[in-house]
């Protein structure tokens, strides 16, 4: 089994002291990989930076003039939470770049599936504007890449941030050759991905959201894959799965309040790697999302690499999450009669 690893600390320019989404992060992911044994398993490949035709394939050209703007700047606030510096839309461009290149490697038949570790995040960027730390919409223009370049039919979007993927949800909403099942913290930011919110058009029935109370960990995330997740990819049929792979989830991350350990994190994804294998040939591509607590966001990240390469290696030092989890039988009931999964 082939696994392409893709990063580039090119990015790294875009970075702004004290605020809490910069360039340590992919630092400690990217240090983390390299100094374990498997690092030499991983087919490491070169990203390029995409085109304005890329980027305009998700977003419109006056969030486009917008960016290019930022580049005459002297570091401009995007929103309350989102920086641009005069080097960030470079960044952003060969940030989805790497996603895009996974894309090529899986579909070429150079990798049998791929892991992207990358920032700025992109789950939140919509269409017309920035947000959330997410300038560019990382995961769903590799989506379209993959459908424009390599005429991939249907494909199977899991976000498993502690946000919502508000982003990618609003540029599918309509678009039933893309299936979106996100689970996130409810309430909480950015305050979008209700359970009722299911897709509309032709895109009815393909947006899938899990909100879930504060407190859920392990075990709500297993049944709801289990119960839930599941019969829905089996029904949709994916020809590739893309994962949103935000590590904020975890319970010691200063920006949510779920409770999934490393444990957790790691029967997730290999539950979606043989989702992968079951329906879609092992077609699948681990993006990185979100994830503040770097321990926990590096040792994910590496997790993931050992599940793709098919070793049972799991890395947990921070272990167990404190409190005990609230249930969400009422919410797997509700999802599965809205989406008539019974």
């Amino acid at each position: 089994m082939t696994t392409a690893y893709i990063t580039d600390a090119r990015v790294q320019v875009h970075t702004l002291a004290g605020h809490i989404e910069n360039a340590e992060r992919l630092a400690a992911v990217q240090q983390r990989i390299a100094n374990e044994p498997i690092y030499e398993q991983l087919l490491k490949l070169t990203p390029e930076p995409i085109s304005d035709a890329h980027i305009l394939s998700v977003h419109t050209q006056e969030y486009l003039n917008l960016l290019k703007w930022t580049e005459q700047q002297n570091g401009v606030q995007l929103g309350a939470d989102t920086y641009a510096l005069p080097e960030s839309l470079s960044a952003a461009r060969l940030a989805c770049g790497m996603a895009l290149r996974a894309v090529d490697a899986i579909c070429s038949g150079e990798a049998e599936n791929a892991l992207v570790a990358v920032r700025p995040p992109g789950h939140h960027a919509v269409p017309d504007m920035a947000m959330g730390f997410c300038l560019l919409a990382n995961v769903a223009i590799a989506a379209r890449y993959a459908q424009a370049q390599y005429g991939v039919q249907r494909i199977l979007i899991v976000d498993y941030d502690v946000h919502h993927g508000n982003g990618t949800q609003e540029i599918f909403y309509e678009d039933g050759s893309v299936y979106f099942c996100s689970t996130h913290q409810s309430p909480w930011y950015p305050g979008t991905g209700l359970l009722q919110e299911t897709g509309a058009g032709k895109g009815k029935g393909t947006t899938l959201n899990l909100p879930l109370p504060a407190g859920v960990g392990d075990s709500g995330f297993k049944r709801l894959y289990a119960e839930v997740l599941w019969p829905a990819a089996r029904r949709f049929r994916p020809h590739l799965m893309i994962v949103s792979a935000g590590f904020d989830a975890h319970w010691r991350d200063p920006l949510g309040g779920l409770q999934l350990t490393l444990s957790g994190y790691a029967h997730l994804s290999r539950e979606l790697i043989r989702m992968a294998a079951e329906l879609c040939d092992g077609k699948i591509i681990f993006v990185q999302e979100g994830g503040y607590d770097h321990e926990a966001l590096s040792c994910g990240m590496l997790n993931v690499a050992y599940a793709l390469l098919g070793l049972e290696t799991v890395y947990d030092p921070i272990g167990a999450a404190p409190r005990s989890e609230p249930s969400i039988e009422d919410l797997i009931r509700r999802a599965k009669a809205i989406h008539q999964l019974d």
